[in-house]
């Protein structure tokens, strides 16, 4: 079968692209759905004359503030197969450009254990290991085999095991040493067919006793986890957003021994008995930012850890509003925000 032949577009705007709806152009942009395509692509005037090169998965964990001066490449393979299995562990490898929910839901359909804390996030399978997602006590990393990515600079594939991806609390190699090298065409999950539950973060148990669940299941955990998601953090079909802005801050124990004499109700979990984290949006909130309007964006009125675009607004207008909130954080509490968001 041959590979169909590549649309590269000149000057294509990537409003529809991120999450945020920002409105800035790209010199180049194109679709690839097959690592095939891919080859073609680095074989193209366009790829190998452009100094900037951007791959994008759903386009919910970035911020554009300005036109793109090379070429973006929206990532899109797809499939998902089983490719071992013994009795009750399953390995999946699951392509790129698979939504991250519907992969999640196609884990719960087929009674795959692992991922059902993880569901409702936006974005797609292969921008997941990047980031590391996590929530409601899991994080990729738990279920995470390896990584296939396709070097940038010579095009070889190279295969990653967990370990050598370096994953840390939103972090991985491909956020630093592997930043801008390679392209991940695949991730491969270790799952299991007998569920270890995992209700006891955030506010799964409350949510599991309100629907009066008796008897958990992986559904079960899912459909709560869709209903908070969904209660707390706005859908970016209806008002322009990447999720949580700001990564929650690491610190030592003996700050937060010093903030608690303040702030008694400071939220925080203890990571080891050195260090504990906490809550970003709490701090948000404490320095009055939670619904406040600037211009045309602004922060959500019921989780400030969420940035908005109400239409119109451009990626330097929330890029400031953001450095606003880090200022005000730092000068009240001693704490300096990071964003979670990849501002390009």
């Amino acid at each position: 079968m041959s590979t169909p032949q590549l649309n590269i577009v000149k000057n294509q705007s990537l409003k529809a692209y991120n999450t945020f709806g920002i409105d800035v152009k790209a010199n180049y942009f194109c679709e690839i759905d097959s690592q095939a395509q891919l080859f073609q692509l680095f074989n193209t005037d366009e790829y190998l004359n452009s100094a900037n090169k951007l791959f994008l998965g759903g386009g919910s964990n970035i911020l554009f503030t300005q036109d793109y001066a090379g070429i973006v490449i929206k990532v899109g393979i797809k499939g998902i197969r089983i490719d071992n299995n013994d009795e009750n562990i399953i390995w999946v490898n699951v392509g790129a450009g698979e939504n991250w929910h519907d992969f999640v839901l196609f884990c719960i359909e087929n009674g795959l254990a692992g991922v059902e804390n993880l569901s409702l996030i936006p974005g797609t399978v292969g921008a997941a290991p990047i980031q590391n997602i996590g929530a409601y006590g899991v994080e990729l990393k738990d279920v995470l085999e390896g990584v296939e990515a396709i070097e940038m600079n010579n095009g070889l594939i190279k295969k990653f095991n967990a370990h050598d991806l370096k994953l840390g609390y939103r972090e991985s190699i491909f956020k630093h040493e592997a930043k801008g090298k390679f392209i991940i065409t695949s991730v491969t999950f270790k799952l299991s067919r007998v569920p270890t539950f995992n209700v006891s973060y955030g506010a799964i148990n409350a949510k599991l006793e309100q629907n009066e669940i008796k008897e958990l299941s992986i559904k079960a955990i899912s459909d709560v986890v869709i209903q908070i998601r969904k209660s707390k953090l706005p859908n970016p079909a209806e008002i322009g957003n990447a999720g949580s802005f700001f990564k929650n801050p690491s610190i030592a124990i003996t700050k937060i021994l010093a903030l608690q004499k303040a702030y008694p109700t400071i939220p925080n979990y203890p990571i080891d008995e050195h260090t504990t984290k906490i809550a970003a949006g709490w701090l948000i909130e404490q320095c009055g930012w939670k619904g406040k309007r600037v211009g045309n964006t602004g922060v959500h009125k019921d989780q400030a850890l969420v940035l908005v675009n109400y239409g119109g607004a451009s990626g330097l207008e929330i890029w400031n509003l953001a450095q606003e909130i880090i200022a005000s954080v730092d000068v009240k509490f001693g704490i300096k925000l990071t964003p979670e968001v990849n501002v390009v």
